[in-house]
């Protein structure tokens, strides 16, 4: 993690994020954190994951389900959401490398990218 501002909060927040490894919401987040420490607030939960995700350390992978989703594995890969039972998967980057096609096409500066697909989970499926 960056030392600069290497708060306790702010590794509390990061550590909450690795142990649930279940693409966690913030309201996820701040209740694993309030469990063990119950006078950090909601706001600062918000505040050191929106640092830790601008800071590289984090992902935020976007907001599904009505609700923004952080990822500690930070390593290029994709993600699949179930639209039945609304869990996150990681899904690996098995497509080629498009930024520099797209940055080439349009003169884009790509800083980043989400790639993310949807439908049903195979545990879903075979309820079905």
């Amino acid at each position: 993690m960056d030392n600069k501002r290497n708060t306790i909060q702010r590794q509390l927040v990061y550590n909450a994020v690795e142990e649930l490894n279940i693409h966690a919401t913030a309201e996820q987040v701040y209740e694993y954190v309030i469990k063990s420490h119950p006078t950090v607030s909601k706001a600062t939960v918000y505040r050191n994951l929106s640092q830790l995700a601008e800071a590289g350390e984090l992902l935020n992978i976007g907001n599904f389900f009505g609700t923004t989703h952080y990822d500690h594995n930070c390593h290029e890969h994709y993600h699949f959401m179930c639209e039945q039972c609304r869990r996150v998967y990681d899904v690996p980057a098995i497509f080629p490398d498009m930024r520099n096609e797209i940055a080439d096409m349009d003169g884009f500066e790509i800083k980043g990218y989400n790639l993310n697909f949807h439908g049903l989970c195979r545990d879903c499926l075979v309820v079905q």
